[in-house]
């Protein structure tokens, strides 16, 4: 199952963690220091919080969470097809998790860029990895990061 992702910026991550907690009647699925998602069944929706007091948007990006990387690389596929401007990164360690992704950059600036990714291993901390990405960083206010 596709679903759409959501990735916020918030002041206060527990703040933050209590209200959705409370709002869609779940735990979050993945908690860590400055960082929780949320994987909604109903609404069908990964919705992400970054800890980033200094974002000037409360919107950190969009995304798609896929089932497969087969469906990535569909993906992939029909971006470039389409010539679609996109990025595409395999292996990423992400957000606490390995993920492979595809970015497309969106011709309105302020909404940054799609990503479309599925979770290779949500728990890499434990095993070693290749992987080069960087976690759930924002270099500067308003940043993209990963998810």
């Amino acid at each position: 199952m596709s679903r759409v992702q959501l990735a916020l910026n918030v002041d206060d991550i527990d703040a933050a963690v209590d209200f959705y907690s409370t709002l869609f009647d779940t735990a979050p699925a993945k908690r860590r220091p400055g960082y929780a998602n949320f994987a909604l069944v109903d609404p069908p929706l990964k919705l992400v919080l970054f800890e980033n007091a200094q974002a000037i948007s409360p919107l950190n990006h969009l995304g798609v969470e896929l089932p497969s990387p087969d469906d990535v690389r569909a993906t992939t596929e029909r971006f470039a097809a389409s010539g679609l401007p996109h990025n595409v990164s395999e292996a990423d360690l992400c957000c606490h998790a390995l993920q492979d992704k595809v970015w497309v950059d969106v011709p309105d600036a302020p909404l940054g860029a799609w990503e479309f990714y599925t979770v290779l291993d949500d728990d890499p901390a434990a095993r070693p990895t290749t992987a080069g990405g960087t976690c759930c960083a924002t270099t500067e206010p308003g940043a993209s990061a990963c998810c």
